[in-house]
């Protein structure tokens, strides 16, 4: 890949030529781009990637062995084969290959050279009218934008192999209408919620306040172990997510991120419940498995097993307590995570403070997913000036 060199508002970019039989250096070749105006920073980011791409083919040429007339579907068979499983976690294989059922129909009969930006604008079009076979419903917008990355992402590697010069999926679809704001529970419901947890087991009570308390994922609370849990620093190291796809057992690894293996923090109330809980573990280990209770266990581990619980367990449990106390049923496990973020914002912690904690890699990650939370600080920051200032 050619290196990327920031020049004030251009960069530059140098693709090296190798050596001359005689083993001197070629000159590198370079070219000097400038973003379009508008990109955020992570669609900057893959457009100079692009760039790079077509720059270093133009140079090199394209390798002539290359089946240029290959479609699309046939393409994407190789990449399932191939490609996609040292690339992708199997979870987002599952949910890859339904993308590209949806996408087949429409565009699988194309060579992947006779692919243009219109194909892609009325596939989206189409997709918009399509009904969900569960549901009956049109399928959700965020669906359709998962084709559109699912087809970025497979057109990208057909680039990097020789396959196409250009990815002709790039910027072709535009999010039809507006995005819905988060699922968040507010206060009241939050100490109703609370409440409730209270009645139930101590297993589901701390798994659903460490969310609440932390912003965990709930395949990151599934993975914690002992060892992660820090009582003198109250503090809790995220270095693992479990995943569960349908008919396969359940698998911990690492985060997807460098960003996602994190320290979070608790309270002196939560690091009560997490040592009562811990000794009622210790004695569940001793009474089911006849064995004493290690570091290495996990923290919500199923008895009689060395594997964490499911994440879905905790989601059916979670709309019976919701139910069952009268709460609002369209919030999710998912939604807590939310709803921390929310209040990590209310008590005006910086974005930079609030992404580190969430375990995102962009700080524009978290502005763009709460924007709606910020702009609640934004208003009441303005006020706050206006009033000292008396104007």
């Amino acid at each position: 890949m050619a290196s990327i060199r920031k020049r004030g508002n251009s960069y530059l970019l140098v693709v090296s030529m190798g050596y001359t039989p005689d083993g001197r250096r070629r000159n590198p070749q370079q070219k000097t781009v400038r973003p379009p105006a508008g990109l955020t920073p992570k669609q900057t980011e893959k457009w100079l990637q692009e760039q790079a791409m077509l720059f270093e083919m133009s140079c090199k040429k394209l390798n002539p062995d290359i089946d240029r007339s290959i479609t699309l579907e046939k393409y994407t068979e190789i990449w399932i084969r191939t490609i996609a499983p040292d690339k992708l976690a199997k979870s987002t294989l599952v949910r890859e290959k339904q993308d590209i059922e949806r996408f087949k129909p429409y565009l699988g009969s194309y060579k992947l050279v006779d692919l243009r930006s219109e194909h892609f604008r009325s596939l989206y079009t189409k997709l918009r009218k399509q009904k969900n076979k569960a549901t009956g419903k049109p399928l959700s917008e965020a669906t359709v934008e998962g084709v559109h990355s699912c087809l970025c992402g497979i057109l990208s590697d057909a680039m990097e192999g020789g396959y196409l010069d250009h990815n002709p999926a790039w910027r072709t679809y535009k999010y039809a209408g507006q995005k819905k704001e988060k699922k968040i529970a507010d206060d009241e419901t939050v100490k109703k919620l609370i409440q409730a947890l209270e009645t139930v087991s101590i297993l589901y009570e701390t798994y659903f306040k460490l969310i609440i308390a932390t912003g965990m994922r709930r395949g990151e609370c599934c993975a914690l172990k002992w060892e992660d849990v820090n009582y003198a620093e109250r503090s809790i190291h995220v270095c693992r997510n479990a995943v569960k796809t349908t008919g396969d057992e359940i698998i911990v690894k690492a985060p997807k991120t460098k960003a996602g293996n994190r320290y979070v923090y608790f309270s002196a109330e939560m690091e009560s419940l997490l040592r009562e809980y811990e000794a009622f573990c210790a004695a569940e280990t001793e009474r089911y498995d006849r064995r004493e209770q290690t570091k290495d266990d996990y923290v919500f581990r199923r008895k009689g097993m060395k594997l964490p619980m499911t994440p879905s367990t905790f989601t059916w449990r979670f709309k019976k307590i919701l139910k069952a106390n009268d709460l609002p049923t369209d919030l999710n496990v998912h939604s807590l995570r939310h709803t921390a973020a929310s209040l990590f914002i209310a008590s005006g912690t910086d974005v930079g403070t609030v992404a580190g904690l969430l375990g995102h890699s962009q700080p524009s990650t978290t502005l763009d997913i709460y924007t709606h939370s910020f702009d609640k600080n934004k208003k009441a920051a303005s006020q706050i000036m206006q009033s000292s200032l008396e104007i």
